[in-house]
């Protein structure tokens, strides 16, 4: 069962849910002393204002203001400070939600804390009763807290070896098939892969997860980003740049995320998840600037910056995804700050190379409080990644547009017929907000399954 999640319990209080507008209605309903109670304090209902009632035996409930903007009452973020509000182990129902799925999922992303590495327990959140329809909302919950467990792992808890074990639990667990290429397998196969991670002592490996949904479905490729630490190479990163690296794997956890999502769901696809697990460290042996590397395409790539490695490690994977002939082919990395420049913490950008696509995804993202946000693929920025001794660099000539230009460089490995869609995000939350604790962030996983799945029921009708 997840944290802050019961499935049965006879004391659970009654937690009520009010919007401004529905508050007297809910005074005339309560008993006298908490009626009075909630008077006195000045309550409105206003978002995020909670307060504890009393009764003649001590607590007798609370309420939640759900505040005058009803798509924000309806969002999972409304509940999403309750279990670390309210009393400790204090068990609750929830009364008056607008959407008890979304409801649930805040609760669950709200009691979520990493606190694993600490030698002395925390607090514990509130319980929260679960209420029957919410399996789905229980579900995405639980693959989001094993997502944001990846990311907030130390790098010395979690290298290329660990997160494709990761991997290889979750394709236990749905009996998946599961490979991992390593060794000479890797150095032939996924060249740029090997390049990236030559220089650390823990050696890179790529992950490969089959799932077969349904026989007859559409094939998903899901490509993750997993770079477990980045130092930056050669072209080393400042300290105060380098102080979060261990979440440089932030896309690979998506994606993982992601796959949980669609397999637990029994979504009717045939899917195909590749981690690229991978350290970018500092040595004797670690790729130089201007070296020239192979990649699995075929294409040689001279290297600007040994920084921009992510896009090397994508590479690889795409073409290799692209070989399985997929009907949607879907990366995310955390592969540029020009995208946080652009668009802050909070919004991945999206580049996709079909409409109909990127439509889905955008719609699902709004329709799941899940946002994304397009940045064109603009053909006029292609030759910034020209170099005089390879077929391209992987980086621009120019300072500006980096999130653009990565896209494009990503966009070389992806033949044109097949639909693509690239996910640039951040994959931490700086600061804790309701349902959102301070830490690793999976972003875009539940926007991600949800076009997805509807992709393919649209397919299958």
């Amino acid at each position: 069962m997840l944290p802050g999640l019961v499935t049965s319990a006879e004391s659970a209080l009654p937690l009520h849910a009010v919007a401004p507008a529905s508050l007297p209605a809910l005074l005339d309903r309560l008993p006298p002393i908490a009626a009075n109670f909630l008077r006195a304090s000045g309550f409105t209902g206003r978002a995020q204002e909670w307060q504890l009632l009393p009764g003649e035996s001590g607590l007798a409930g609370a309420v939640l203001g759900l505040g005058e903007d009803q798509s924000a009452a309806g969002s999972p973020w409304a509940f999403g400070a309750l279990p670390f509000a309210l009393p400790e182990d204090s068990t609750w129902r929830i009364e008056g939600a607008p959407d008890p799925v979304a409801a649930t999922l805040g609760w669950c992303l709200g009691a979520y804390r990493f606190t694993g590495l600490k030698s002395k327990p925390g607090r514990r959140p509130a319980q929260l009763l679960a209420m029957p329809g919410t399996e789905a909302a229980q579900q995405q919950a639980a693959a989001i807290h094993a997502g944001r467990d990846l990311v907030n792992q130390p790098a010395n808890h979690l290298g290329p070896a660990e997160l494709a074990d990761a991997v290889g639990r979750l394709a236990a667990a749905h009996d998946a098939a599961f490979e991992v290429i390593s060794g000479e397998a890797l150095e032939t196969g996924f060249p740029a892969v090997a390049a990236v991670g030559q220089g650390s002592p823990r050696a890179p490996r790529v992950a490969v997860l089959r799932w077969q949904g349904a026989a007859d479905g559409p094939l998903v490729a899901l490509c993750g980003k997993g770079v477990c630490f980045d130092s930056g190479g050669l072209d080393l990163k400042p300290a105060a740049g380098m102080l979060r690296m261990k979440k440089d794997m932030g896309g690979a956890a998506a994606m993982i995320a992601t796959a949980e999502m669609l397999m637990r769901a029994r979504a009717p696809i045939r899917l195909l998840l590749l981690v690229g697990a991978v350290e970018n460290s500092v040595s004797g042996t670690s790729f130089r600037p201007l070296d020239v590397i192979r990649t699995r395409k075929g294409l040689t790539v001279e290297i600007g910056n040994t920084d921009a490695e992510g896009r090397l490690v994508l590479a690889d994977l795409l073409a290799y995804a692209a070989e399985q002939q997929p009907d949607l082919l879907l990366d995310a990395a955390t592969l540029t700050g020009a995208a946080r420049v652009a668009l802050g913490p909070d919004l991945p950008a999206l580049f996709c190379n079909e409409n109909s696509l990127t439509q889905a995804v955008l719609q699902a993202g709004l329709a799941n409080h899940d946002p994304v946000w397009q940045l064109p693929l603009a053909e006029n920025y292609v030759s910034w990644l020209d170099s005089p001794v390879a077929d391209l660099n992987n980086v621009s000539s120019k300072p500006m547009a980096g999130a653009v230009v990565a896209a494009l460089f990503l966009r070389h490995f992806v033949p044109k017929e097949v639909r693509w869609a690239h996910l640039d995000l951040y994959a931490w939350n700086d600061s804790g907000r309701p349902g959102r604790p301070e830490g690793g962030e999976i972003q875009a996983a539940r926007a991600l399954s949800a076009a997805i799945s509807a992709l393919a029921a649209a397919q299958h009708r």
